[in-house]
């Protein structure tokens, strides 16, 4: 997590001061003007101050060295916030929604071409920040959550941009809630994708995009390696990945086997970004009176050589 460096400590502290004042600016013209687009707009924006000020003080935690309490550093601080940031999404989302309704059954008027000027200008520091943010992702669900608030709000600043030229062209005020649903929607689509990437790294659920069958069958290629069963795979971070497990080897002087450890870390490295690992060596089959394969129960695998799978045990 050091790779992100100086710069976007300083990016994030700077986007959240963009954003705060652009909240303020949003929230109180969308008052004066009547406008739960614009309005809407700045609860978003201040939503995103709160993901920045989260994304900012995970970042910091994660630049943290590991210590005797945390022997793996504060790599989950970044998801942990990214969760809590989703989950404010999607209640902000919620109340989004239930505005835009009570506005469609009662319309009221808004000032259109201020609802224009003000939606322009909070485009230009949205999409502004979501670019300084994009080039700092680099694979961390903590920075792309942020990017995601900022980037969809970019969005929902110009959708106001052109329903404000349409409610000034058509006198038709009901577009300003039907721009809040829009934006709404928006909010509620990016939170979903993030929820379950973050609820699946805090239950230690295998890491996204990745094949439990295919870390097997890379490791049974290792020369020396008979077997390999009861198999972990989870992550610490969003791009710091661990695995533990058993492989069954042949009789061999310690200097064989430290030399087929070394071949196994390498492949699960280079091949599945996979830094930390705890492998077993065992010179026997699994005992019988152990769990090599229980996939229901355990989500453990067991996997020879030149078969496909083992059996369940019964």
């Amino acid at each position: 997590m050091h790779a992100h460096g100086w710069g976007t400590g300083s990016v994030l502290k700077i986007s959240i001061w963009l954003m705060l004042a652009l909240a303020l600016a949003e929230g109180v013209a969308g008052y004066l003007i009547n406008s739960l687009a614009l309005l809407s707009d700045a609860g978003h924006n201040f939503t995103d101050s709160l993901a920045l000020v989260l994304a900012w003080f995970a970042f910091y935690l994660q630049s943290k060295p590991p210590t005797e309490s945390k022997t793996y550093g504060y790599h989950r601080a970044g998801v942990l916030a990214a969760f809590v940031n989703a989950l404010l999404l999607v209640a902000l989302a919620l109340y989004i929604f239930y505005e835009a309704y009570e506005r469609l059954r009662f319309p009221q008027e808004v000032n259109a071409k201020w609802m224009m000027l003000v939606a322009g200008f909070g485009f230009l520091v949205d999409a502004g920040v979501s670019l300084a943010l994009l080039r700092r992702i680099k694979g961390d669900v903590n920075i792309r959550t942020a990017f995601l608030h900022t980037a969809w709000d970019a969005v929902s600043t110009a959708a106001i941009v052109v329903g404000g030229w349409m409610i000034q062209r058509t006198g038709i005020w009901q577009i300003d809630p039907l721009l809040g649903f829009l934006i709404g929607g928006l909010i509620l689509w990016s939170s979903v994708d993030i929820i379950r990437e973050t609820l699946n790294i805090l239950l230690e659920g295998l890491p996204r995009g990745l094949k439990l069958d295919r870390v097997v069958e890379a490791m049974l290629r290792v020369p020396g390696v008979e077997e390999v069963h009861d198999v972990h795979v989870w992550s610490l971070g969003s791009n710091v990945h661990a695995l533990s497990c058993h492989v069954t080897i042949a009789d061999i002087p310690p200097s064989e086997s430290s030399e087929i450890l070394r071949r196994l870390n390498e492949v699960v490295d280079q091949e599945f970004h996979i830094g930390h690992t705890t492998i077993q060596f065992e010179h026997a089959v699994c005992d019988t009176t152990q769990t090599c394969y229980d996939a229901a129960a355990e989500n453990t695998l067991s996997r020879k050589k030149d078969l496909k799978t083992s059996e369940p045990r019964q």
